[in-house]
């Protein structure tokens, strides 16, 4: 889809690799990235990484501006046509519910007026919280598209509903609503 800007936050998940990957697809299809990682994702991805497969620098601070720079989380946020976080963590998940804003993904949300697709993943145990479930129901309410998650295998060993979905499904999604099909 030429000429479509898309927001790609990734969090810190231990699936923040899925969020690379379906910036590479994105890409694929024709997709402007811009891509923000928080701090917690950099313990899992670099921005080389999406750098590299989105072909723009990648933004992760809030505090890298300089006098008379643009405000980073308004102007990403200026004349996008989707705003995706993969994985959504539930920390993240709580921020975006509660209009907390602290680090520059969380700010660019509040300054959001696209539509917004979430992927949360996280422990079976903390889907499972009824904190993590009102947050959810929150952002639903609010038109955010939760995408997932899935039951299979999780970073902890186990096996369990929270598992990302697969970025290739999200990818659908992503097609599907920006042609209006969703």
């Amino acid at each position: 889809m030429k000429n479509k800007r898309i927001l790609l936050g990734i969090t810190g998940s231990a699936a923040a690799f899925k969020g690379v990957m379906l910036a590479s697809m994105l890409r694929k299809e024709g997709f402007e990235i811009d891509g923000v990682l928080t701090p917690g994702a950099l313990h899992f991805v670099s921005e080389t990484q999406l750098a590299c497969v989105t072909g723009k620098p990648v933004h992760s601070s809030l505090f890298t501006m300089q006098p008379g720079d643009p405000v980073p989380h308004i102007t990403l946020t200026d004349n996008i046509d989707l705003y995706i976080v993969v994985p959504a963590t539930a920390d993240f998940i709580g921020k975006s519910a509660n209009g907390l804003a602290d680090d520059l993904l969380s700010c660019a949300f509040l300054a959001c007026s696209s539509p917004v697709i979430m992927a949360p993943s996280m422990n079976t145990r903390m889907w499972s919280n009824s904190a993590t479930a009102d947050n959810i129901e929150t952002l639903k309410s609010r038109g955010v598209v939760i995408a997932g998650p899935v039951t299979g295998p999780l970073a902890c060993g186990g096996e369990g509903m929270g598992r990302m979905m697969e970025p290739d499904g999200i990818l659908k999604l992503c097609l599907s609503i920006l042609s209006g099909k969703c």
